[in-house]
């Protein structure tokens, strides 16, 4: 792909830091692809992709794929390999992706905050059933994602997915992934501006479009207008973040440069007022910056945030605004804190009259009989439809007041909880070694598993915490923004035998309070010694809070080592 039609168009007056090194800047005059995924990028725009496995790879099978195709550009239409059973986590970083590579696929199917109507649920559903062996994800990125997809079966799966609104363009690689948007857009009482055509707009413009397929690495994006920052806005590369200017009214402030893994960064946040229809201008520029000044030497530097934190936030808003958008935005302060918790779990009015019910399954693992039953309660209870959150659960919206009790009842009945408990609201986990090739323990289970012993043993816990279980440091499921943040690791056990287990991250969080965990030095927990663990700083902690109002983030910031550790345990309360 020519470089030339990428090459900003910069005033004299905008000095660009340069690093000391070349590192694969495109407008810095770095434009030879400098490690394989740029030169498998250049050597073909993946969005061309999709022709080949409709008219070459699904009709001759797995073997006709070509490896360039199969382990890079097939994350363009959404599609992994995931990996293959019975491969243990010590085998993760040892064997070769061609090793790792199951015969089938992941395939993550995009929301953008969209509403899930009752045909769309039942599709997802039948498709899961048909085609996914029922599996079915809820995934922290308001996605739904299959595994054992066979690719003789992409196409009919992209039919039915289309003829429904949905599709997987773009779900994975280097470009603009989904989009987390508000699942309460446009209906919540508190909300201070509606996102949703924004969103629209941006997917209309941007989506598919060949000017932006080929970003450093990943691009991840939030727009809401809700004060709970239900869209996680700390944690994505480019933010939109409802706030209203005291003369001009609603609109969004700017946030970037956020982002977990190896390295994790909250966003900053630019200050400024951006109105609605002028989210996906500002949107193009940050990402166009990205494209064009992004980090393409180093897959491990090659996110939004390494960008941010070299330049910083001031030289940042300066670029945007002489290079990409030609004009100065206007200054607003940034709102600091969310003003509830942003998972909408429970019964909540509407600004209408009507009601939207949050649930939650538990860790965001359904199946294909859950989408197809949630789908034939959205049209039984004529509600408006359904949207996936940020924290792997579904919010069902506009239900008549007098219908509210008996959805309640019938989303209980299909796995979806409007009432859960502390532990199945607030735990989160990513799809672990069961399928993920990076995956170094499993997940989904030990998370389900701890869930259960911890609804056991704290049946009546009077305050949130918040427990996040991954498999690897990608930290898919936010290790170090979660009160018990678990990061998936070998580790030894009592006997010297290497077993799977947790490095272990406390105190983190966003939303309320934005925090990222503290990591314990040297201290790390088997996964079958979990359950006793948290019970031990649970335990800890309800004994030693100053009261009931101290979070258990405060609380780690001042509490005993050794508390933290559970190498001591207080007195037990009751929870």
């Amino acid at each position: 792909m020519s470089d030339l039609r990428y090459t900003a168009k910069r005033p004299e007056r905008t000095e660009i830091p340069r690093t000391k090194r070349g590192e694969g800047q495109w407008s810095l005059g770095y434009t030879e692809p400098l490690n394989k995924n740029e030169q498998s990028k250049k050597d073909d725009n993946p969005l061309n992709v999709r022709d080949r496995i409709l008219h070459i790879y699904s009709k001759r099978g797995f073997d006709s794929i070509d490896p360039a195709d199969l382990r890079g550009r097939f994350r363009w239409m959404g599609l992994y390999t995931q990996r293959r059973p019975g491969i243990d986590g010590g085998k993760t970083a040892v064997l070769g992706e061609e090793e790792l590579d199951d015969r089938y696929f992941m395939m993550r199917v995009r929301s953008d905050g969209n509403l899930l109507g009752a045909d769309a649920l039942r599709t997802l559903g039948g498709i899961s059933t048909e085609f996914a062996r029922g599996t079915a994800d809820i995934t922290d990125r308001q996605n739904i994602q299959f595994h054992w997809i066979d690719i003789v079966d992409v196409p009919e799966i992209w039919d039915r997915l289309e003829a429904v609104g949905l599709d997987t363009l773009e779900a994975c690689g280097d470009c603009p992934r989904g989009f987390l948007g508000s699942p309460v857009a446009g209906v919540a009482k508190d909300e201070l501006i509606d996102g949703t055509s924004a969103l629209a707009e941006i997917r209309r413009r941007y989506i598919g479009n060949p000017d932006y397929s080929n970003l450093p690495r990943k691009f991840k994006t939030s727009v809401s207008g809700h004060p709970s920052l239900d869209g996680a806005p700390e944690i994505n590369d480019v933010s939109f973040v409802g706030v209203v200017h005291p003369e001009h009214g609603p609109g969004f402030d700017l946030w970037v440069g956020g982002g977990l893994s190896t390295n994790p960064m909250l966003a900053q946040r630019m200050g400024v007022w951006i109105p609605l229809d002028e989210v996906a201008d500002a949107w193009e520029g940050v990402v166009g910056i990205f494209r064009d000044y992004g980090y393409r030497r180093l897959r491990s530097r090659a996110r939004l945030k390494f960008l941010v934190a070299d330049w910083g936030v001031e030289k940042f808003r300066e670029v945007l605004e002489n290079e990409y958008l030609g004009r100065p935005l206007v200054s607003n302060p940034s709102p600091e804190y969310a003003t509830r918790n942003g998972d909408h779990i429970g019964v909540h009015e509407q600004k209408d009259g009507n009601f939207y019910v949050g649930a939650t399954p538990t860790v965001g693992r359904i199946d294909g009989a859950a989408l197809t039953a949630l789908g034939e309660l959205v049209e039984r209870y004529g509600a408006a439809g359904a949207r996936l959150t940020a924290y792997q659960k579904i919010v069902v919206l506009g239900v008549a007041p007098d219908r509210v009790d008996a959805l309640v009842a019938d989303l209980d009945a299909i796995g979806f909880s409007a009432t859960p408990s502390t532990w199945r609201r607030s735990t989160m986990a990513c799809t672990g070694i069961e399928f993920c090739k990076l995956a170094i323990v499993d997940t989904k289970q030990r998370a389900i598993d701890l869930v259960d012993e911890l609804e056991r043993r704290f049946p009546a816990l009077d305050t949130p915490i918040s427990v996040n279980v991954n498999g690897c440091p990608n930290a898919c499921a936010r290790t170090q923004i979660a009160d018990i943040g678990l990061k998936g690791q070998l580790v030894l056990d009592e006997d010297g035998h290497q077993v799977e287990g947790f490095q272990v991250h406390l105190g983190g969080g966003i939303g309320l309070h934005n925090t990222l965990g503290k990591k314990l030095r040297a201290h790390k927990v088997t996964s079958a010694g979990l359950d006793d663990y948290v019970t031990a700083i649970v335990t800890n902690y309800l004994a030693d809070r100053s009261d009931a109002t101290e979070s258990f983030a405060r609380w780690v910031v001042r509490a005993d080592e050794e508390l933290l550790r559970g190498e001591k345990t207080l007195e037990a309360v009751a929870g």
